[in-house]
């Protein structure tokens, strides 16, 4: 059993990784990534919280949240946004009645500060270069990269080569 504790911040901000089981290729097409957009719009009615920025990948998601001032339960949002998505996107079940969709666990990281996120928001928008699934940021449309530019965070000519802020970043 691991000792890994996470960190519970009232009102905190979050990096969030999650992958799908056994890393399938799970999100291929629109209407698997417009389950996950339900399962995230039906949980964030209940429970809020902001995006800040996200990237769906085929086998992985990264995103970071800030949540409502003294609420730091970001795990059963995770669990319920899992839930949701799985019912629609999975029928198959395991021996513990888990539909085989998402691993378990997902990976989190507090934010520290205003640079801290900035890296984080690159990494996020980069990485379907990074996997090299397109050569632009822009060019991948389940991504909140066009939003960013729409914000002025960024050019649209972004992210044409590695950007120093996230090299040797590691959040898979």
């Amino acid at each position: 059993m691991s000792n890994y504790r996470r960190a519970y911040i009232p009102g905190g901000i979050y990096f969030f990784t999650v992958v799908t089981l056994d890393r399938a290729p799970v999100f291929t097409d629109d209407g698997r990534v417009d389950m996950l957009r339900q399962a995230l719009r039906k949980v964030m009615a209940v429970r809020p919280f902001q995006i800040d920025a996200m990237v769906v990948l085929p086998e992985h998601l990264h995103c970071i949240w800030r949540l409502p001032e003294g609420d730091a339960d970001y795990s059963s949002r995770w669990r319920e946004i899992k839930k949701a998505a799985s019912r629609q996107i999975g029928t198959a079940t395991n021996r513990r009645n888990e539909r085989m969709v998402w691993q378990r666990r997902f990976w989190e990281h507090a934010i520290r500060d205003e640079e801290d996120w900035c890296r984080h928001v690159d990494y996020i928008h980069y990485n379907p270069v990074k996997h090299r699934l397109v050569n632009h940021p822009g060019e991948w449309r389940w991504s909140s990269f066009c939003n960013a530019v729409n914000k002025g965070w960024y050019e649209e000519t972004w992210g044409s080569g590695e950007p120093a802020t996230i090299a040797g970043m590691d959040c898979e």
